[in-house]
């Protein structure tokens, strides 16, 4: 999973020709250790239709803020430089797919 900064967010995010999954988390947190396998599996299963990132909410201070991030993980589905869908908390792999499928189903 690729990581983006504050300073990349806009170009790697916002501006993407396909939709963003952005994880805000934290190298200590657990619980976004534990939802990655399912959010990368997400992303394969739709691979060119969708984009998944991680973003470190303890050295990326603006972002998280810019966006009501209050807890980790927080994830969040950016389209055409919109936050489309917000889940906090961790999820279930089907609880993402619910909340993503009709942005990204082929």
């Amino acid at each position: 999973m690729d990581e983006v900064t504050d300073a990349t967010f806009a170009t790697d995010v916002l501006s993407s020709d396909v939709p963003v999954i952005v994880e805000f988390g934290a190298p200590w947190c657990r619980p976004c250790k534990a939802i990655e396998p399912a959010l990368t599996e997400i992303a394969a299963a739709a691979a060119g239709r969708v984009r998944l990132v991680k973003l470190d909410i303890d050295v990326n201070l603006g972002t998280p803020s810019r966006y009501g991030v209050l807890s980790v993980p927080t994830v969040i589905l950016f389209i055409g430089g919109e936050a489309r869908e917000t889940l906090a908390g961790p999820q279930s792999k089907s609880r993402y797919e619910r909340a993503f499928a009709q942005y990204i189903s082929g």
